[in-house]
């Protein structure tokens, strides 16, 4: 698997990237959240963390600018039935991650219905299927009222789409933080792993 990926921009479209990576060009699908945050020009250096989709006849690179948007990815693709990566992407370009969470967490199914190639029965999906997960809307409705650093919800979301309870994942990033205060959600995720396995 490939997590992520540091190169130099040979060519950037608005949904795409190739990057040089030490004379190997990657194309990496990315979506409109990523490119306007990273506003890629030829011969600039990126870093990107990155989902690789294989099926039998590709093998297609991802890339994020956040883990915030590489978790709401993974969440879709894995949790939410009928929703591939195609339309996942769709999901991130079609709203910031945040009004995304906040149209899950109320229900907002109209919201989520006006992103591109998103029709009212997958709105309805997405948040019937995310809300029914154990602990995503919890996590996302916990960092929105202040219960948990943005941090800590991060990692306790990458650990729930990594098939974790939230209750599980919430206990071990707690103890982690207990010892590592100023942890990365990076550091978070690793420390979290270790205590769980």
């Amino acid at each position: 698997m490939i997590a992520r990926i540091r190169g130099k921009v040979w060519e950037a479209y608005p949904n795409r990237l190739i990057l040089d990576v030490q004379g190997v060009g990657y194309e990496i699908q990315v979506p409109l959240s990523t490119f306007d945050r990273l506003h890629p020009s030829e011969g600039i250096t990126v870093e990107l963390r990155t989902y690789l989709h294989i099926r039998e006849a590709a093998h297609t690179l991802y890339g994020f600018a956040t883990e915030e948007e590489r978790d709401v990815f993974l969440l879709l693709i894995d949790r939410v039935s009928g929703i591939g990566p195609a339309t996942a992407m769709s999901v991130l370009s079609g709203m910031p991650v945040s009004r995304f969470k906040e149209a899950v967490v109320n229900a907002d199914v109209a919201e989520l219905s006006r992103i591109k190639g998103l029709g009212k029965k997958t709105a309805e999906r997405i948040v019937l299927e995310l809300k029914d997960k154990v602990g995503v809307t919890e996590t996302w409705e916990s960092a929105a009222g202040g219960g948990i650093s943005n941090i800590a919800a991060d990692a306790e979301l990458a650990l729930i789409a990594l098939g974790y309870k939230q209750v599980e994942a919430r206990k071990a990033v707690k103890k982690v933080l207990e010892s590592e205060s100023n942890a990365s959600v990076e550091e978070l995720i690793r420390g979290a792993l270790r205590l769980m396995s």
